[in-house]
């Protein structure tokens, strides 16, 4: 599927979506609320097949808190990056999309552990790396109180 032809799909399922053609990918800002039903959509469509969920991370932006997704179709050749982002800091939940792609388990888990990120309906969302009391490194406003993050 041509770029074109993806952005306005991606329009026509998600009318909220922000749509752009990057250098290398489309890109779509998805309202977190959206995510799963978009992502579900673009999976199970003969069009797209988004089967393989190569790179789930998260992204402090300094005000926002946010989760990036870069997909591809194994079958199509042709890949996409969602993006959601959430003006809560202080709880931002989405979507687990484990039950979608698989892989996202442990991505997921990570996302939490890290940028302290919930992921609703996820099967096994627990700390990866860190105990409870660590915080989240990752984030901007991270103060490091027992030195678990090391600067050099």
């Amino acid at each position: 599927m041509e770029k074109a032809q993806l952005i306005e799909l991606v329009k026509s399922l998600c009318s909220d979506a922000e749509v752009t053609e990057g250098r290398q990918f489309v890109e779509a800002v998805v309202p977190v609320k959206d995510l799963h039903s978009v992502a579900e959509q673009l999976k199970t469509d003969p069009e797209t097949a988004f089967d393989f969920l190569f790179c789930l991370s998260g992204v402090d932006y300094g005000k926002e808190l946010g989760v990036v997704y870069h997909v591809r179709s194994t079958k199509l050749g042709h890949s996409i990056v969602l993006k959601i982002r959430f003006q809560d800091r202080d709880n931002p939940v989405a979507d687990s999309v484990t039950d979608i792609w698989l892989t996202a388990e442990y991505h997921e888990r990570e996302v939490y552990d890290l940028l302290g990120i919930k992921f609703r309906n996820h099967p096994d969302l627990r700390r990866f790396f860190l105990p409870a009391s660590a915080g989240y490194p990752l984030r901007k406003d991270f103060v490091d109180d027992e030195n678990i993050v090391v600067k050099k």
